[in-house]
């Protein structure tokens, strides 16, 4: 099978259905009968920029990453001002609180941004560790996150 055709088709069934999971994926597709490895599905959720978000009802899906008409950066700014409670520098890294569930959305962005000041993320359940280049870049990128914080969840200084 085309990896094209395949990912469509997970594209599909992730927006028609509610996946949780690798393994609700690999089922959803065999029913269609398509047949892909743990390793091929892990493989497509990587390059499909697929991760888990919380749903309406507050569940963990997976969804597809776009930030559809919104420019990149103007999507990282709306998604820190909806999930950031806390921010943190400690020299040349920022700790970043979410709310609950969106510590990997709001690290995809980021990682997805490719932006200078982040060398890289590291995201759990509703924390980031963002490492910069120096202790300065860090101040920089602080700065730019609590400029966009809504002051109503954010519990910072």
């Amino acid at each position: 099978m085309k990896k094209s055709v395949r990912q469509a088709k997970i594209e599909q069934l992730i927006n028609q259905y509610t996946i949780t999971t690798q393994d609700d994926l690999m089922q959803r597709l065999k029913d269609n009968d398509i047949t892909a490895t743990q390793a091929t599905i892990s493989r497509d959720i990587r390059e499909m920029q697929i991760v888990k978000a919380a749903d309406g009802n507050g569940s963990l899906r997976y969804t597809i990453f776009k930030a559809g008409n919104k420019s990149e950066e103007l999507r990282l700014y709306d998604t820190i001002y909806e999930v950031v409670t806390n921010i943190t520098q400690v020299e040349f890294m920022n700790i970043v609180r979410t709310l609950p569930s969106d510590g990997n959305l709001l690290a995809a962005i980021i990682d997805d941004l490719n932006l200078p000041e982040v060398a890289g993320t590291l995201a759990g359940h509703d924390t980031i560790f963002i490492v910069s280049p120096n202790e300065n870049v860090a101040k920089q990128f602080n700065d730019k996150i609590v400029s966009h914080v809504n002051p109503d969840l954010y519990l910072g200084n």
